[in-house]
């Protein structure tokens, strides 16, 4: 396999985070009486930090404003990963190879700056990466391929040339529209629609033990 970058989401990806948002979700929502859909995770993690507040202000039939959400969200999530976050198995092992071979790596996340910044300084990984790029930057979420496509502009590599990591299936599929390379990763919540990313996606990973080198 030949490939020049390699493109990493984070929640569920590269970092173990999403028990940390179901705790937040279930947080934010008792706090409004409303109950936790169980598909409610994998619905909103795909999507941008203002989409996914649209989404649960439309579900749930809210009055309050998706800003005002939002830095809700942000301000609970805000402690938890600049301190207790931590990387999946193996993946720090699988991206320290990658860089030793030349390989160049960017992060494509729907996490806001002020998140995923704290988040792989406490990890020791920030300086690995080439580029971070984040939905935030772009006018849709990651159900569209405006952020792997960023990310391998900034890279300045063609979208062929890079190898995309991702746990849900709208950005598996918006990552193979964009002519990437993509291996879906396992994540609880996400393994509902493992068929499917199998069947999209180029290849499937348990974890980054297994995950493709280049030749």
């Amino acid at each position: 396999m030949k490939f020049k970058a390699a493109i990493f989401d984070l929640d569920g990806t590269l970092l173990n985070s999403m028990d940390v948002w179901e705790q937040i979700d279930i947080l934010f929502l008792q706090k409004r009486g409303l109950p936790v859909p169980t598909n409610y995770a994998a619905e909103i993690c795909s999507r941008s930090f203002a989409e996914a507040a649209q989404y649960t202000i439309d579900l749930f039939k809210l009055s309050e404003k998706a800003e005002d959400m939002v830095k809700e969200w942000g301000e609970m999530a805000a402690y938890e990963y600049a301190h207790n976050v931590e990387l999946m198995p193996h993946a720090l092992e699988y991206i320290l190879k990658l860089k030793e071979m030349g390989v160049k790596l960017a992060v494509a996340t729907g996490l806001p700056e002020k998140l995923y910044l704290p988040s792989l300084k406490n990890n020791g990984v920030l300086d690995l990466f080439d580029v971070c790029c984040s939905t935030d930057e772009v006018k849709r979420g990651k159900e569209y391929p405006d952020v792997f496509q960023l990310a391998a502009q900034k890279l300045g590599v063609r979208p062929e040339q890079c190898l995309v990591f991702d746990d849900v299936l709208p950005a598996v599929r918006s990552a193979k529209q964009a002519g990437m390379f993509v291996c879906g990763v396992y994540d609880k919540y996400s393994a509902h629609h493992r068929t499917e990313i199998e069947q999209i996606g180029d290849r499937y990973l348990i974890d980054f033990k297994d995950a493709p080198m280049p030749d």
